[in-house]
């Protein structure tokens, strides 16, 4: 199966996403933007967002490489600050001091701030971009790549689409400590890309 899809890599590439971009913990953020609308709004909502951190995730992966080469970065630099770019957001999430999303005026929530940041942030990009160098151009490493976003961006629609049931069945605090957990675990992953990026700068000398 491996020679096919890369098994290790997918779930790395789900969970990594995953704890990014916290499905449960968009749930009270957007029960709160969409609050007082029907549920046919709330709907379209939830897989027009979704359409749009898909897109722009897309569009990370396929042209990423390309833009860093423009810039001149390199993969161990790009790790490093994705690094600690997913700790801060880490940190975040353990000690609850993200501020939550606002409406934007005269913007459709889905695409601001639902889409993005809150979906398809920096952090979930910076993500899919160092995948994406890692795999080099390996089918099944581009394969599994591949399908870790599509299945994140499937659960992603059915938690925002069945938000409602959601926040019934965890609480307020279920909610809580499923972001607690999260952060954790976002945390061992941002402090496992800063200590790659530093061995191979020691070993580019």
């Amino acid at each position: 199966m491996n020679d096919v899809i890369n098994l290790t890599l997918l779930s790395e590439v789900f969970v990594t996403l995953f704890v990014i971009m916290d499905p449960p913990g968009t749930v009270p953020v957007f029960i709160s933007l969409t609050a007082g609308q029907s549920r046919a709004v709330r709907k379209k909502a939830a897989w027009q967002a979704v359409l749009v951190a898909f897109g722009v995730i897309v569009v990370f992966a396929a042209f990423g490489q390309q833009i860093l080469h423009h810039l001149g970065i390199t993969l161990p630099a790009l790790q490093c600050a994705g690094g600690l770019l997913l700790l801060l957001i880490a940190l975040q999430l353990l000690t609850d001091t993200a501020e939550d999303p606002v409406q934007t005026k005269n913007v459709n929530i889905a695409f601001v701030p639902l889409g993005t940041p809150l979906l398809a942030g920096p952090g979930a990009i910076v993500a899919t971009m160092v995948f994406v160098q890692r795999a080099n151009g390996s089918f099944p490493d581009v394969a599994a790549i591949s399908i870790g976003i599509v299945l994140i961006h499937l659960v992603m629609w059915l938690t925002l689409r069945f938000s409602g049931v959601i926040m019934r069945v965890l609480g307020e605090n279920g909610v809580l400590l499923v972001t607690r957990i999260a952060g954790l675990l976002l945390s061992a992953i941002a402090v496992q890309l800063v200590a790659d990026a530093v061995a191979d700068f020691i070993k580019a000398g």
